[in-house]
């Protein structure tokens, strides 16, 4: 069985946030319903590189997030739809929107609208600033709040910044803060049987994911200096040249820089008053690594990569993207899975990341085509054949 089972959620998001957030809810078991406009669907169906895909309304974007989830669309505008969604309501026990501030009221679907219906209704609205405040009603998208969070300004060195996260930071650590927040809610409605909104901003959910580097500034009162591949904290702990590429190493304890030495054949290190202690070879970075790189190009990333493991220094090779993806340990976890789709074919996804001994949360059906589940959903609400037909006459689904 799986964790959350009997959970209905109306998931009327689009792109990444908000469908990132319902993904885990139907990962771990809730009938997940995606409200999707007529013809055009989830913004996302269209984005991706692979063409055929995207006019086929299965972007490799939409591929991604989507798996376990039903799709119904309704015009909301129109009035015969709005009494559809509200029936919905009805029966669902979480609403997730990432309109900005203000869409769902101007639609009659307020959370205050939506609960009088619901009670128990828990709402969560996903925004780039939030509900409130004086930036509430600007456009986000992830680039946008990865430099107003202060990401892009800590990211990179002297000659490359600032930089972006490589991937969209903010819209999945939203999407994160989101499905974590939903099910905070749905334990407290547990206790009590009651609902409530939940107010997720990008910006507010990325910051917190800097703690170490804020605290220096907000306790320690020190801003963050720019150190490319470096790791702040410890020395030597960043990426290093080897004879075939670069490795990254680890070496944050005094041991394990002890081990270092040892293992690169430089024990004298140990005792040069730059590097003896850990705060002087923070200081003195800049002359470390180059006496370690001279033995380390003497072999492979993989030679040092495994005498250091063994030794207990956390060493790893720097992966392509499809390496990573394809590596052994990956496998062993089955953290990718591969599901027949409509229209598509065999696609792979990740599953949940999270394993459970008692509860499953695996992909098992694959992201739906547009409208898939219109009739169906619509015929459980109690229409019929006719008024479906009627239904897509008028552009209502």
């Amino acid at each position: 069985m799986k964790s959350i089972e009997g959970i209905r959620v109306l998931d009327l998001t689009n792109v990444l946030a908000g469908p990132f957030a319902t993904l885990h809810l139907a990962l771990c078991g809730a009938e997940v319903i995606k409200i999707e406009n007529p013809g055009s669907g989830d913004l996302a169906r269209k984005l991706g590189n692979v063409p055929e895909l995207n006019k086929k309304n299965m972007g490799t974007s939409f591929l991604a997030q989507n798996s376990n989830k039903k799709s119904i669309t309704l015009n909301l505008k129109d009035e015969k739809a709005k009494e559809i969604f509200r029936k919905l309501v009805k029966t669902s026990d979480v609403i997730v929107e990432n309109f900005r501030p203000g869409v769902m009221k101007r639609l009659g679907f307020s959370y205050e609208a939506l609960s009088e219906i619901n009670p128990g209704l828990v709402y969560c609205a996903i925004s780039g600033f939030g509900q409130t405040g004086p930036d509430a009603f600007k456009p986000a998208y992830d680039q946008i709040i990865q430099g107003l969070s202060g990401v892009m300004a800590i990211n990179g060195d002297e000659t490359l910044n600032p930089l972006r996260c490589g991937f969209p930071v903010c819209d999945t650590v939203g999407g994160l803060n989101a499905a974590y927040s939903i099910m905070v809610a749905l334990f407290y409605k547990e206790k009590t049987g009651k609902g409530q909104f939940i107010d997720i901003a990008m910006l507010d959910s990325i910051m917190p994911l800097m703690g170490w580097v804020s605290a220096n500034l907000l306790i320690g009162g020190k801003h963050p200096v720019l150190m490319g591949n470096d790791n702040f904290t410890a020395a030597p702990s960043g990426t290093f040249v080897t004879k075939d590429g670069y490795i990254n190493i680890a070496a944050n304890k005094q041991e394990q820089w002890e081990d270092l030495c040892d293992i690169l054949g430089v024990p004298e290190l140990k005792e040069d008053a730059r590097f003896k202690e850990r705060d002087t070879r923070k200081a003195n970075r800049k002359e470390l690594t180059p006496l370690l790189e001279a033995k380390m190009k003497t072999e492979n990333t993989k030679y040092w990569a495994d005498a250091l493991n063994a030794k207990g220094v956390p060493s790893g090779e720097i992966l392509s993207l499809y390496d990573a993806l394809t590596q052994p340990q990956i496998e062993h976890r089955k953290a990718i899975t591969e599901i027949e789709t409509p229209t598509v074919g065999p696609i792979k996804v990740f599953n949940l990341s999270a394993k459970f001994d008692k509860t499953s949360a695996d992909v098992d059906a694959p992201p739906p085509v547009l409208s898939q589940h219109t009739a169906e959903l619509l015929k459980e609400l109690g229409y019929d054949e006719k008024e479906i037909e009627e239904f897509k006459a008028n552009k209502v689904i």
